[in-house]
């Protein structure tokens, strides 16, 4: 499913709920079934990734190694657990596998023209180890799986896992180059499942006016680097350049060389984050260089009305991988 079908499929599904725009989001909120619009939009989320486990589960005598990416807070993490608790669902037993464990030590690790390492880069993965070991996983082999330790910035001793795969399991890996062809390149492509994540929000400020899927985005990661990493907003914000420049570079180019696509923007999800994101917000003083983007987000934040009540947000959504409250979350 291209961009453009999976943005026009989430606004169908926003006009049969009736929540096309932000006032719509607002009067719902207000006076409407806001618990109604909650769970048949995480319905919908799942029915979605039931799909995508069944296509996978159709296939999967010929495409075992499952590939996820998507930009910065697309929720790949959620999606790639909820994916793997649909493939058992199906009598499936999917492995997953941390491309991050694949980095090379720090020491190998190429650098940008000002010095800083490059750890976006495909030279920062050890690609020939990673290959050697997709490759003896789909033919039944032993494989060690190493696991980098990023306080030393070196791979340990001990292994993360020793796996040997089953002839039906598949093997799901999620990460920024996941869908890029050179990450994989000694495996046919024929034997890969690729998806794309996203999060295109279909809400409209006005008829002709479509909320950015930028911005949104830039609310979960404010408040997911806040709430687990002790990151200010005003940093977040710094960064995010950066993470943009890194999508358009690693991640865009391959959105349309895929199997399928999801889509894991919430119709509700801005009026809940809204409360988080004012209160950081408003940390940010003037004499902060993020002041002026931090004031232009607060403008932003006041055409929503709070949605304060979380009840109704499963454990399992999307969205509990930024405000907290995910049974995926470790620790």
């Amino acid at each position: 499913m291209t961009f453009q079908k999976t943005l026009e499929a989430s606004q169908e599904w926003a006009r049969i709920l009736h929540c096309s725009s932000v006032k719509d989001l607002n009067e719902i909120a207000e006076h409407g079934n806001l618990g109604e619009l909650i769970r048949v939009s995480e319905a919908l989320h799942e029915k979605r990734i039931g799909n995508i486990a069944d296509e996978i589960a159709r296939k999967i005598s010929t495409r075992r190694l499952v590939l996820i990416a998507g930009p910065s807070s697309s929720g790949k993490t959620s999606f790639a657990q909820r994916l793997r608790v649909q493939l058992r669902v199906l009598g499936l037993e999917p492995v997953s596998i941390s491309m991050d464990d694949y980095f090379c030590n720090r020491e190998d690790t190429p650098k940008k023209p000002n010095g800083e390492y490059d750890f976006e880069c495909l030279g920062a993965l050890d690609l020939p180890l990673f290959n050697e070991h997709m490759q003896k996983l789909l033919n039944g082999e032993k494989v060690y799986v190493p696991k980098f330790n990023f306080k030393k910035g070196a791979r340990e001793d001990k292994t993360s896992q020793i796996l040997t795969l089953a002839a039906d399991q598949p093997v799901i890996i999620e990460g920024i180059h996941a869908l890029n062809e050179r990450v994989t390149r000694m495996i046919a492509r024929e034997r890969k499942f690729k998806i794309y994540v996203s999060s295109l929000t279909p809400l409209y400020m006005t008829p002709e006016v479509r909320l950015s899927t930028t911005q949104a985005r830039l609310f979960r990661r404010m408040v997911r680097d806040y709430r687990t990493r002790g990151i200010s907003a005003a940093a977040t914000i710094q960064r995010w350049p950066n993470v943009l420049e890194g999508e358009e570079k690693n991640i865009y180019p391959f959105q349309d060389e895929v199997d399928a696509a999801f889509n894991s923007a919430l119709l509700y999800e801005l009026g809940v984050l809204k409360k988080y994101a004012m209160y950081i917000l408003s940390e940010i003083p003037p004499e902060d260089e993020a002041y002026a983007k931090a004031q232009e987000l607060l403008a932003f934040c006041r055409y929503f009305k709070i949605i304060a009540d979380e009840k109704d947000i499963p454990n399992t959504s999307i969205l509990r991988e930024f405000i907290g409250g995910s049974c995926f979350e470790v620790g």
